[in-house]
Parts: structure tokens; C-alpha cells; sequence
């Protein structure tokens, strides 16, 4: 099973953000990234695990 299928079963309102982030002017945004912001804003109680290393590569 491929991530992103497995992050719309887990996670879709993630994903949905995600989606429409990228859809309003953030096309050269990866996929990743965009999810990975939409998470945050989602849920931002998990900043502190981005903080602790867990950021997306540049």
C-alpha cells in the first residue's frame, strides 16, 4: 500500500487540507510538504515533534 493511500485511510481531513493547499497557489509545494503543514495545522499539539527533528527535508 502506497503512502498516500494510506494517509487518506488514516488521516483524511489531513489529507483533504493538504490537497487544498496545494490547489490554491502552492503547486510547487511536494505533496509531503503539504501534507505535512496541513498536519500541523490540523494538530498543533505535534509541533514539538517537528522541533525534535522530524523536519521535512530541504
Amino acid at each position: 500500500m502506497s503512502l498516500s493511500v494510506l494517509r487518506w485511510l488514516l488521516a483524511p481531513r489531513t489529507s483533504l487540507l493538504a490537497r487544498r493547499i496545494r490547489k490554491n497557489g502552492h503547486h510547487e509545494m511536494s505533496p509531503d510538504t503539504a501534507w505535512r503543514l496541513a498536519r500541523l495545522r490540523l494538530h498543533p499539539d505535534e509541533v514539538p515533534y517537528r522541533n525534535h527533528g522530524h523536519n521535512p527535508p530541504s
